[in-house]
């Protein structure tokens, strides 16, 4: 069972450098108890001494509070936040803590516009507050999808919910005036990148009506790189020798992203669905009065 330790912060808002479509990063929690084993944040524990990121889980108790002081600072310009970058805000432990709620709060009386993704339903606890931020300002709930296989659903992502209850949720977000889209990354090679499970998840995001598929292969860095082949080993054995040759770098080979993506796109489109994140964005923000930033992202 996962152990909750509570810390403060100093910033809310963690400013990136790459500044367009989104130039702000705003995390809950460190640590995240999915237990996905794909994850690139494992080296974010590095700082805080911890070694098990799926089990220890830090609360950012103050974080509310700190956000109000930098939304209603003067210089503050009511720029696309991006909240949960690094951890799922609706992991298990905002069911126990509430500060999502508080958030969104906020966002509605600073009209600030903001991206979710989260691999949880527990973001329907929170529809009325969504629906009243997407009717003042631009808001996106994304869902995390990389299979419909629930066996190998349960392997790579042991504590999240169900793949099709991440699709329900996202179809009863459309009838706020939220954008709504499929992040179907990352695609893991072997296992997750066949035809035939590609096409069951542009199905469900095709059933569920949603505004993009935004579809990324898997990429393995620092600790990720040895949890990820561990797990692989122990779980597909079959697929150990082969990833580990494609995956001589962080990234596969451009020829098997070529050919990756060669299939994908076409699948894509004969479902009718669109990759483009930025189209719903640029119409939102069309509405609510974008950043001078975030036109010329949007302008072509």
């Amino acid at each position: 069972m996962p152990q909750y330790h509570s810390i403060t912060c100093t910033s809310a808002l963690n400013q990136l450098k790459r500044k367009i479509p989104y130039g702000w990063d705003l995390n809950i929690y460190r640590g995240c108890s999915h237990g996905c084993q794909y994850c690139y944040a494992l080296s974010s524990h590095d700082y805080l001494s911890a070694s098990d990121f799926s089990n220890e889980i830090y609360v950012k108790t103050n974080i509310v509070e700190v956000l109000e002081k930098q939304l209603r600072a003067p210089q503050w310009k009511r720029e696309i936040i991006n909240i949960g970058g690094v951890t799922d805000s609706y992991q298990p432990a905002e069911a126990r803590y509430r500060v999502m709620p508080e958030i969104l709060k906020l966002l509605i009386k600073y009209k600030t516009p903001a991206i979710i993704s989260t691999k949880s339903d527990l973001v329907l606890r929170d529809y009325d507050l969504i629906d009243a931020l997407s009717r003042i300002t631009y808001i996106n709930i994304a869902a995390t999808v990389t299979t419909m296989d629930e066996s190998i659903r349960r392997k790579t992502e042991p504590r999240a919910v169900k793949s099709q209850s991440r699709f329900d949720m996202l179809k009863a977000f459309r009838k706020t005036n939220a954008s709504v889209g499929h992040h179907l990354m990352p695609i893991i090679p072997y296992l997750t990148d066949d035809s035939d499970t590609l096409s069951a998840l542009f199905e469900a995001g095709k059933e569920a009506d949603v505004h993009y598929v935004l579809p990324g292969a898997l990429y393995l860095r620092g600790k990720t790189r040895p949890s990820f082949f561990d797990f692989i080993k122990t779980e597909y054995p079959e697929k150990h020798e082969p990833l580990q040759s494609l995956y001589k770098k962080g990234g596969a080979s451009k020829e098997y992203k070529d050919e990756l993506y060669g299939r994908l796109n076409p699948l894509r489109k004969s479902f009718g669905l669109s990759n483009s994140y930025s189209k719903p964005m640029k119409e939102k923000l069309k509405v609510y009065g974008p950043s001078e930033e975030q036109v010329s992202f949007l302008t072509p």
